[in-house]
């Protein structure tokens, strides 16, 4: 049997650090959005007690199937009631710590999903 690799042109987290990020090779230190789809969107977080219910609308609006929340470093629940936004739409949320959110996504991308992740890069106080 012949295995052929996906194709995907969805962007591409090809590292990540503390304090950082790499899509398809361009190194970032601010929080952000992608979609798979191509969009990159500015995310004004710096720590994950700036965060607000506007993120969770705004992943609600973007038209993907699945969302992903990086929650930095650690892993850490966004309050229940920021949800519903995602809950009207009938989609999910699934919180990771960023590492582990910039893999998944990476796998979800590269299957063809419509996915959208928002990351957070802390920066240091």
């Amino acid at each position: 049997m012949k295995l052929q690799p996906d194709r995907s042109d969805a962007p591409t987290i090809t590292g990540y650090g503390e304090g950082w990020v790499s899509i398809n090779g361009e190194r970032l230190t601010e929080s952000l959005i992608i979609c798979s789809d191509g969009r990159r969107l500015p995310w004004r977080v710096h720590q994950f007690d700036d965060l607000d219910s506007d993120l969770f609308e705004m992943l609600a609006g973007l038209g993907m199937e699945v969302a992903l929340f990086g929650s930095g470093p650690r892993l850490r629940f966004p309050k229940p009631e920021w949800l519903r936004p995602l809950i009207a739409q009938r989609l999910g949320l699934e919180t990771m710590d960023t590492a582990a959110a910039c893999r998944t996504y990476n796998i979800l991308a590269g299957e063809g999903r419509k996915v959208v992740v928002a990351l957070l890069i802390e920066r240091k106080s």
